[in-house]
């Protein structure tokens, strides 16, 4: 089965307008700041919202203006939203039984789907009885045992702890390599890099980016889906031998599809970046150096991401660095420092046409 959808809605002032296609098994992730359209997408698919304008077929059966039950859709979000007076078989067997399936077929189904998602030993509890985690188990079995056209996946992991995250994750991306057509919204990179092939940008009721998910998050064209994917990102105009920015040149390695002349961004990792003191000794001599001012300092795993303000692109430019190295510095907000960046460290890419 193939989506191939066209969603316009209005809702006040937001204006929602998207096009796309998901092909059998393949699983596309919606991405955007909050308010961008993401939701609104979801809704539309599922027959909660009522588009002005849409377009929206399943192996070519049209789904628009169907009623939510109508469209053979199975919808998982980050609250499992299990019937609390049903044991967890009952829960899953109610989804085919919502279909049409017999009582004996549905609780076939349903012990098939528990032990495909691990979760067999869990079949005569109640929700009250299971984790977060058995929870969401339990929700993904009942979302399949339906055997939906379509499955959408709305934040599915956002309630979940650390630890239980990864292994629900893990399941989710073996279940749908043979699943349905699959859309998920996710505000988790590692959400769309574990489980999505593609992946769209939405801002402002717009797709602003849209390609596979690792080309994407590898080289992103907008400032969203860089600060998502952890990466600094400058916007400027291509010009030979790297980007030429409102304060000047930034240096680094284009891509092959830049043209001199032309918008462009320069994307490199918070690690290649170096940080000294404004009065400091400065080791080596890089062609990409510009003064900027600390303006927070954010944990980050294992290192210290600094965050800094000033003109051109120093402006919210991250470094990460070592706690030792921080403390060495004295870094606090406010301190004046210059930013550093090796031009073999900087790819520049053409600003996507979406």
């Amino acid at each position: 089965m193939t989506l191939s959808a066209e969603l316009a809605l209005r809702r006040g002032e937001f204006t929602l307008d998207v096009g796309f296609e998901v092909p059998d098994g393949g699983v596309l992730a919606l991405l955007g700041p909050n308010g961008s359209g993401k939701s609104s997408v979801l809704g539309c698919l599922a027959g909660l919202l009522r588009p002005s304008r849409a377009r929206i077929t399943l192996d070519g059966r049209d789904l628009a203006g169907l009623p939510p039950h109508a469209r053979g859709i199975g919808l998982l979000s980050q609250d499992a939203l299990l019937f609390p007076h049903l044991s967890a078989l009952d829960n899953v067997a109610f989804a085919p039984r919502s279909t049409g399936a017999g009582r004996a077929e549905a609780k076939k189904r349903a012990r098939e789907w528990l032990t495909e998602v691990d979760a067999l030993e869990l079949a005569g509890r109640r929700p009250a009885q299971l984790s977060g985690g058995q929870a969401q188990r339990v929700a993904i079995a009942r979302a399949l045992a339906a055997e939906p056209g379509l499955l959408l996946l709305d934040e599915p992991f956002a309630a979940l702890d650390v630890d239980a995250a990864p292994a629900i994750r893990g399941l989710l991306r073996r279940v749908l390599r043979s699943g349905p057509p699959t859309v998920l919204v996710t505000h988790d990179p590692l959400d769309a890099l574990a489980l999505a092939d593609h992946v769209a940008v939405l801002d402002g009721g717009r797709i602003v980016e849209r390609g596979e998910t690792r080309k994407v998050l590898s080289a992103p064209r907008t400032a969203f889906t860089a600060r998502i994917a952890g990466l600094n990102l400058v916007a400027g105009i291509a010009a030979e031998g790297g980007l030429r920015t409102s304060g000047g040149q930034l240096a680094g390695i284009p891509a092959e599809d830049v043209v001199e002349g032309e918008a462009a961004v320069a994307v490199f990792a918070p690690s290649a970046v170096a940080v000294y003191l404004r009065d400091g000794e400065r080791r080596g001599s890089p062609r990409n150096t510009v003064e900027g001012i600390v303006d927070a300092l954010e944990p980050h795993g294992p290192v210290i991401r600094v965050r800094a303000r000033g003109d051109d692109w120093a402006a919210g430019l991250a470094a990460d660095l070592t706690p030792a190295a921080v403390a060495e510095l004295a870094l606090e907000p406010g301190t004046p420092v210059d930013l550093s960046v090796k031009a073999a460290s900087v790819a520049v890419h053409a600003v996507s046409d979406h």
